[in-house]
């Protein structure tokens, strides 16, 4: 639980912060203390339920979205999950993943 708690409050953080609100701000939208949401994204704790959706609609993304981690993975586990897939790819496919990589690199 230790792992998810830290992720989902890092991931809080950062849409709080792309949102351009501070701790008090969105605490304030949502309902909560400042010091309970500080302990949310410090990963202390986790959420309750009701708070999920309230947070949701806050940072203005779907429930799911608050445990979108994969942007947070590890250059190395990033690797690992792209050979992964590419090895599992059929020509046209690698192809294609190719194409799109090379583009990205030349801008």
């Amino acid at each position: 639980m230790a792992i998810l708690s830290k992720l989902l409050g890092q991931r809080i953080k950062e849409l709080r912060k792309r949102n351009g609100l501070t701790q008090a701000a969105l605490a304030e939208v949502i309902g909560m203390e400042t010091t309970n949401l500080c302990k949310l994204e410090n990963g202390g704790q986790i959420p309750k339920e009701e708070n999920i959706e309230k947070l949701a609609k806050a940072l203005k993304v779907n429930i799911k979205d608050l445990f979108d981690f994969g942007h947070m993975k590890s250059l190395s586990n990033l690797q690992e999950e792209l050979i992964s897939i590419i090895k599992s790819s059929s020509r046209k496919e690698v192809e294609l993943y190719y194409k799109l990589i090379m583009a990205v690199k030349e801008e």
